[in-house]
């Protein structure tokens, strides 16, 4: 039987960039053996959501999703609750596209981004789930500057792109505040007070491609980022320090911990508010869980670094008899008399 594609798209998302490249973009996919069809999404809530769970279960073979973060995560949680899901293709054309910066997809070229579907360089990667039932696919956050994306007006972050979100940020630096919680993880238990708060799935957080330099995209676990401190000018140092290649890793300031789960309960009165890939998504106390290799997307792989893939168990089998090999001709050296 034919395959069969499916492209949801957002037809305001970057200046309604993805509105123009439809035609080009179904005739490449039918080019790839694809049967195709279109659905474009409408203002009320979840119409990408109940399109790509319609489209699952209707038997498509692949959805292609063209729009901003908040596209892709209404399309990840209409498929991710069912047995059998679709292969999952980005087309960016949001205002951070920090998904799709992680897989090395083009953003704003819709065109490219649908000709590398051709590659078949797929990756089976992980999501979170939360409350056991919302999912995301990039960042779990909570703390005062995270609440930039709920206070960026869609107008301006339609005319301005990042740079309303860079704008807002900077405005709120000097507002945030020490929030009293407990933290449970797989290696114990934080307490005490932190200014901010990520889960990443990804090494891209808000345009950062460094706040989590060490991700991988299939190895079951989130990076969790904890900064303890509210002060200003500590702030941008940190930030200096993500800039600088990630260093803030090792920062005295910083919690850097890998885990699968993870639940949050905050110590106080004060309202802490979760973002789950760049939206309001609920209020802590939360659990958040690791779905690993849940979803297959169609990625970059030749330009994602080989570091952010989790090994196959037979290339790790193969680097552990060469470590094997490479201790056992140290010791053979280290006995060797030694020539004159």
């Amino acid at each position: 039987m034919q395959k069969r594609a499916r492209l949801i798209y957002n037809p305001t998302s970057g200046q309604e960039l993805m509105l123009k490249a439809v035609p080009e973009i179904l005739e490449i996919l039918e080019g790839f053996g694809y049967e195709t069809s279109a659905f474009q999404t409408k203002p009320e809530a979840n119409s990408a959501l109940e399109e790509a769970k319609r489209a699952a279960l209707a038997g498509f073979d692949l959805i292609v999703v063209g729009g901003g973060d908040g596209t892709i995560n209404e399309v990840v949680n209409g498929i991710a609750p069912l047995d059998k899901r679709p292969a999952l293709a980005i087309i960016p054309a949001g205002t951070t596209n920090d998904y799709a910066r992680a897989l090395k997809i083009p953003r704003g070229n819709p065109v490219a981004a649908a000709k590398l579907i051709g590659k078949n360089q797929v990756l089976q990667m992980d999501i979170g789930r939360a409350y056991g039932e919302r999912y995301f696919i990039n960042i779990a956050a909570a703390g005062s500057l995270t609440e930039v994306t709920y206070a960026v007006p869609s107008q301006l972050k339609t005319m301005f792109g990042y740079l309303a979100y860079l704008v807002k940020g900077v405005e709120l630096l000097p507002q945030l505040t020490m929030i009293p919680l407990r933290i449970e993880h797989d290696e114990g238990v934080f307490e005490g007070e932190v200014s901010l708060i990520f889960a990443a799935l990804t090494n891209s957080v808000g345009g950062f491609e460094q706040l989590a330099p060490d991700a991988q995209l299939d190895d079951g676990f989130f990076t969790l980022i904890l900064i303890k401190t509210a002060n200003l000018l500590e702030i941008l140092d940190l930030i200096r320090l993500v800039l600088n290649g990630g260093k803030h890793i090792e920062d005295k300031r910083v919690v850097y911990i890998k885990t699968r789960t993870i639940t949050i309960h905050p110590t106080s009165d004060q309202r802490m508010m979760i973002n789950l890939d760049g939206e309001y998504g609920g209020d802590a106390p939360i659990k958040l869980e690791n779905l690993n290799k849940h979803i297959t997307f169609f990625v970059n792989t030749d330009d994602i670094a080989d570091e952010a893939m989790a090994a196959s168990p037979a290339e790790l089998e193969c680097l552990a008899m060469a470590q094997k090999f490479s201790h056992e001709v140290d010791d053979w050296e280290k006995r060797a008399p030694k020539q004159e």
